[in-house]
């Protein structure tokens, strides 16, 4: 079975590959995955998500932009279950580049993420109208 920084770190090229299939993000996340995110610019209330939510979510972005990228600066392994990721993401949305530098807290269980809690702090843009 992969180590949880293995998991972690394959999660997150799925997240950031716009070529990536739901397959894909299925064979990493437990079914029974939950999905915190905290109010940012994106979604300013926050959100909560099972699977089916934050698979539409995926599906979304990949549709919305036309790059992304993950950087992972640090991930702290405290086990038996649990990480925590420092990471930058770049996107690219019509033609406004959007950066948010996050802190992830995740559970892996059975090599699949089991839970992401996301704290996403977004360097300031605007999107045209």
């Amino acid at each position: 079975m992969a180590s949880i920084e293995d998991t972690v770190r394959r999660y997150f090229a799925i997240v950031a590959d716009l070529s990536s299939t739901t397959a894909d993000l299925h064979a990493v996340v437990d079914p029974a995955a939950r999905f915190r995110e905290m109010p940012n610019p994106i979604s300013p209330n926050g959100a909560v998500r099972g699977v089916a939510e934050s698979t539409e979510g995926f599906l979304a972005g990949k549709r919305r932009l036309s790059r992304q990228r993950i950087e992972i600066d640090e991930i702290l392994i405290a086990p038996p279950d649990r990480a925590a990721v420092r990471s930058t993401w770049y996107g690219r949305i019509g033609d406004v580049d959007v950066v948010a530098h996050m802190a992830g807290f995740l559970r892996v269980r059975n090599g699949r993420i089991i839970e992401h809690t996301t704290y996403d702090c977004y360097e300031p843009f605007t999107l045209g109208t």
